[in-house]
């Protein structure tokens, strides 16, 4: 799933292409792609593109002040910037904004089309879809402990949880932990000053490194490798691989779809916590499908 690093790096290569150019023509050849009706899907033709903007795991673009498109990847979304007029792709394509200089599609891979667009004709419309975490990369230390511990979760959970934090899914979630050497299940009820300061600094320091080497990695191309597993990720997705800091083999809680990876001698004092009642504890705290995560 997109997550704050990637949505950032596809807005900023979209203002490259698109900020201030009008859009000649929209194709939705997959109708369950749009959530809204009205304002129709063909509304943008013939608006420019005057801003472009970041809710959550959302990419809004704004035509003015009474048109807005706000899209949703959920998991397998993705977004690819092709020469004008090119056809959408059979199986994988949902929907294409034409552009004179070129064609942003919108593409899902998988059976489960998750993927949204919304059309709307207010900002209050595009808040009404924000799910109401504060910016993980605004605040300050007291308002994030604030932030976290108003409930006695997990963790994992806190920092995916849209309602707490905006933008912040399941592989940077992984990263985070890893940095600040904490526990996924660990609850936000125990943690004292001095640890609420190093998840802190952890959100912070993870998320602008790799928004920075992702668009390091892109320079001024179009974002094409946008994946929740990285080579260079230091425990997400690398189950059994050596832990960069210490060379202990990484751990996992695997629950409903979803899995967590850590490692045991940083995070957990040398604990596995890939045992039953550990993993109930996390699947407990965990949304059993993707949309009840997200919202949509």
């Amino acid at each position: 799933m997109p997550e704050l690093p990637d949505i950032v790096v596809y807005i900023e290569a979209l203002e490259r292409r698109v900020m201030g150019k009008t859009v000649t023509g929209v194709r939705v050849v997959s109708p369950a792609v749009m959530r809204t009706y009205d304002p129709p899907y063909d509304a943008p033709a013939g608006h420019t593109v005057e801003s472009l903007d970041r809710v959550g795991k959302r990419i809004v673009v704004g035509f003015g002040s009474d048109l807005f498109a706000v899209i949703h990847l959920m998991v397998a979304g993705r977004l690819r910037w092709e020469p004008p007029k090119k056809p959408v792709p059979k199986k994988v394509g949902l929907a294409a904004f034409d552009f004179e200089h070129g064609t942003l599609i919108l593409t899902e891979q998988g059976t489960k089309k998750r993927a949204g667009i919304w059309m709307v004709s207010t900002w209050d419309a595009v808040a009404e879809l924000d799910r109401g975490g504060i910016e993980p990369l605004e605040i300050d230390v007291a308002e994030f402990g604030s932030a976290i511990t108003a409930e006695n979760r997990t963790l994992k959970r806190t920092l995916t949880d849209p309602r707490v934090l905006s933008g912040i899914g399941n592989a940077y979630s992984d990263e985070i932990l890893w940095e600040a050497q904490m526990s996924p299940v660990k609850r936000t009820g125990q943690l004292d000053e001095e640890e609420i300061a190093r998840l802190h600094a952890a959100v912070q320091k993870s998320l602008k490194l790799w928004t920075q080497r992702m668009r390091d990695e892109v320079g001024d191309e179009w974002p094409k490798k946008v994946t929740a597993f990285r080579d260079d990720m230091a425990v997400h997705g690398k189950f059994g691989e050596p832990c960069p800091r210490c060379g202990s083999k990484v751990q996992r809680i695997v629950y409903s779809s979803n899995e967590t990876n850590y490692c045991a001698t940083c995070q957990t004092g040398g604990k596995l916590l890939a045992d039953r009642s550990l993993s109930r504890l996390l699947k407990d705290d965990w949304p059993s499908t993707i949309d009840e995560l997200e919202g949509a």
